[in-house]
C-alpha cells in the first residue's frame, strides 16, 4: 500500500517538544487526574490522525512492556483493559491470571515518528488487581503511592535525577547473540568525551538527545564516558515518578536509536570486563513549597541536618538495599574498586568510591547522590528504596558511619542474603513481593556460574532480565 493513501499523525519535532512540556508542566503543577483524564480523552476523540494508543507498565524486574490498544477501542474501553498476568514474570500465578490496566493519564507523550511510528502515542499505565486495588507486583504504584503519601503528610516533593550510562556495540541484538560470540564489538574508542562529529558514537548521542528534547526531557549535556564505546545523556530533574518514567524512556529510546543504525545499546553494568562499567548515579533530593530541604549554607558540605539523617540512614542499610539497587549476576562486576566503583558503604564528598557522594550544590542543586546502583535495576524499586530508606530508614549507632570501611557485595549471593535477612526490606516492600523478588534473581543466579571469574560469562547475558528470552530460558 502507497504511504500516500495513509494520513496517520507525524509532528514535527519542535512541535513534540512543545506538547510534552505542557504535559510535564501539567504533572510537576499537580493537576486533578479527572482534570487531565477529560482532556487527553476528549484530544483523542478530535485528533483523527491517531491509529493506537501504546500503554506502557513494568513487571517486578523492570522490564517494560507494551500493548498497542486501537484508539477507537480504547475511546471505549479504557476503564476495563484486562491482560494475562500469569505471561509475565513475578507477576499473578496462572490461576489468578487476569489483571487490568489502568491510564495514568498525567504520564502522556508525544513520541517522534520516524521511531515510534506514525499514528501512536504513547501513556503509562497502573496494574490493577482484581478486586479493584493496585497491584502488589507493580512497583511504579507503590512509588507513586508514597509520593503522594509524603506530600499529603508532609509537603513533601520527592525529586530525582539519574545519570545513565550504557555501551553502543556494533550489531542489532547484540546481547541476544553474545553466548554465539562470546563478546561485544566496540563502534569507537575515542573514550571520555571524545568523539568526532559523524562517527557512530556521537551520530548515536546526538540522534538520541534529538528524540529526548522532543519527548520534553530538558537536555542538559551528553557526551561519550570513559570507556570505549560509552554514552551518558543528562537531563533535568524531575517528581520521582516522572523520573523513573523517564528512565524506562531513555532506555527504550537509546535501544529503538541503536536498532535503527544496526547498531544495540547496552545497559548490562560491565559487559566488558577490564574498562570501566556502567552506572546509574541516582541524585535525588526533597522540597516543599519550592524550598530545597536538603541545603543548608551553614551545615557540614552545606547539607541539612535532614539530608545527613537521610545519608545515614541509606548507610545502615546499604547492604539490605544492595539487590534492588543492583539487580543482577553482571551487577557484581562493577562494584570492583580498580574501576571508580562505588563499593564502599561511606559518604563522601570526593571520593568516587564511596557509595553515597555529596556534590557541590547551591539552594536549588543541593542533592545526595546514591552512586552504586546499576543501570539495569528497576528504577520505580531503586527510588522506592532510596527514598523510603533515607526517610523511614533506621540510623545505625556505629562510630564514623559515615567513614567506616565497610563494603558492598562482591556477588549476588551474598547481596540476596542480606536482602533475604532484613526485615527492613520486608517493610519496604512487603513480605510478598519481596519473596517473588527473591525468587526471580535466585533463578537467574542459579543459571550462571557461581564465581564470576574474569571474564563475562554466557549465562550472566543471556539470563539477563533485560535480554531476557523466553525460548532461551525453557531451554534451561
Amino acid at each position: 500500500m502507497s504511504n500516500e493513501l495513509r494520513n496517520f499523525l507525524a509532528l514535527p519535532y519542535p512541535e513534540l517538544e512543545e506538547l510534552n512540556l505542557k504535559a510535564k508542566e501539567q504533572r510537576k503543577n499537580r493537576v486533578a487526574p479527572e482534570t487531565i483524564q477529560e482532556e487527553r480523552l476528549k484530544y483523542l476523540t478530535d485528533e483523527k490522525g491517531i491509529k493506537a494508543v501504546t500503554v506502557m507498565f513494568s513487571d517486578l524486574e523492570g522490564r517494560l512492556h507494551m500493548l498497542d490498544y486501537d484508539k477507537k477501542f480504547l475511546l471505549k474501553s479504557w476503564d476495563n483493559l484486562t491482560f494475562d498476568g500469569s505471561s509475565i514474570r513475578g507477576f499473578t500465578a496462572q490461576r489468578e491470571s487476569d489483571l487490568r490496566l489502568g491510564m495514568d493519564w498525567s504520564a502522556f507523550y508525544w513520541a517522534p515518528a520516524d521511531y515510534f511510528g506514525p499514528g501512536k502515542v504513547l501513556v503509562f499505565g497502573e496494574v490493577i488487581d482484581k478486586d479493584g486495588s493496585l497491584y502488589l507486583g507493580d512497583i511504579r504504584s507503590a512509588l507513586k503511592s508514597y509520593a503522594e503519601k509524603q506530600y499529603g503528610s508532609n509537603g513533601y516533593t520527592l525529586n530525582a535525577a539519574n545519570e545513565i550510562e550504557g555501551f553502543l556495540f556494533k550489531g542489532t541484538d547484540a546481547e541476544r547473540h553474545y553466548h554465539e560470540t562470546g563478546k561485544f564489538e566496540y563502534v569507537n574508542t575515542g573514550g571520555y568525551y571524545h568523539s568526532l562529529p559523524g562517527d557512530p558514537l556521537r551520530t548515536f548521542i546526538d540522534t538520541v538527545a534529538e528524540v529526548q528534547r522532543a519527548m520534553g526531557f530538558q537536555n542538559e549535556k551528553d557526551h561519550p564516558e570513559v570507556a570505549p564505546s560509552q554514552f551518558e545523556i543528562n537531563y533535568s530533574y524531575a517528581e520521582t515518578v516522572a523520573a523513573a518514567d523517564q528512565i524506562q524512556l531513555y532506555k527504550l529510546i537509546c535501544r529503538q536509536v541503536a536498532t535503527s543504525m544496526g547498531l544495540s545499546a547496552s545497559f548490562l553494568p560491565k559487559p566488558v570486563v577490564g574498562v570501566n562499567g556502567s552506572g546509574m548515579h541516582t541524585n535525588v533530593s526533597i522540597s516543599k513549597g519550592g524550598k530545597n530541604l536538603f541545603w543548608d549554607p551553614k551545615g557540614e558540605e552545606k547539607l541539612s541536618k535532614l539530608g545527613w539523617q537521610f545519608v545515614d540512614r541509606i548507610l545502615t542499610h546499604g547492604n539490605d538495599i544492595c539487590l534492588m539497587l543492583n539487580a543482577s549476576v553482571n551487577a557484581y562486576r562493577r562494584l570492583d574498586p580498580h574501576f571508580e566503583a562505588p563499593n564502599q558503604i561511606i559518604a563522601s564528598p570526593v571520593d568516587r568510591g564511596s557509595m553515597v557522594r555529596i556534590p557541590i550544590g547551591n539552594e536549588r542543586s543541593s542533592r545526595v547522590e546514591v552512586r552504586s546502583v546499576g543501570p539495569d535495576a528497576n528504577p520505580y524499586m531503586v527510588l522506592l528504596s532510596v527514598f523510603k530508606t533515607g526517610l523511614e530508614g533506621s540510623i545505625s549507632r556505629e562510630k564514623n558511619l559515615r567513614q567506616a570501611k565497610r563494603y558492598l557485595p562482591d556477588n549476588i549471593y551474598t547481596a540476596m542474603d542480606n536482602f533475604n535477612a532484613a526485615e527492613w526490606t520486608s517493610e519496604l516492600l512487603g513480605a510478598d513481593v519481596k519473596g517473588r523478588f527473591a525468587d526471580l534473581k535466585k533463578a537467574s543466579a542459579d543459571r550462571c556460574p557461581r564465581l564470576l571469574g574474569t571474564i563475562v560469562k554466557a549465562q550472566e547475558v543471556q539470563y539477563h532480565h533485560e535480554v531476557y528470552n523466553q525460548y532461551l530460558w525453557n531451554q534451561f
